[in-house]
């Protein structure tokens, strides 16, 4: 079956970083683009980061931007999303879910992607 499964979610302090990853299976994900949303208390889920299928075309939201990286890895069975994050703040602190697209460029919608993992905590302290 389809699975998105997240992990590195964790605690970090203000200035850090973490790498998250998403492993992707039970769909050929190697011809997906793929994408990271966030997800903080309170607030409607958005847009992070997207990567197309062949790594050439990676786009942020502005708010991230320089300093996050989206990146993939195109295995036979298993595609495996990564997003670096650096210089965390505490309102990075949020859920963030990895989510693929059959689209060739989604665009920062949730209705482009119709694949979700479960979602991995991230929480930055000030």
């Amino acid at each position: 079956q389809v699975q998105l499964v997240e992990s590195g979610g964790g605690l970090v302090q203000a200035g850090g970083s973490l790498r998250l990853s998403c492993a992707a299976s039970g769909r050929t994900f190697s011809t997906y683009a793929m994408g990271w949303f966030r997800q903080a208390p309170g607030k409607e889920r958005e847009f992070v980061a997207a990567i197309n299928r062949s790594s050439g075309i990676t786009y942020y939201a502005g708010a991230v931007k320089g300093r996050f990286t989206i990146s993939r890895d195109n295995a036979k069975n298993t595609v495996t999303v990564y997003l670096q994050m650096s210089s965390l703040k505490p309102e990075d602190t949020a859920v963030y879910y990895c989510a693929g697209s059959p689209l060739t460029y989604p665009g920062n919608r949730e209705a482009d992607f119709n694949s979700w993992g479960q979602g991995t905590q991230v929480t930055v302290s000030s």
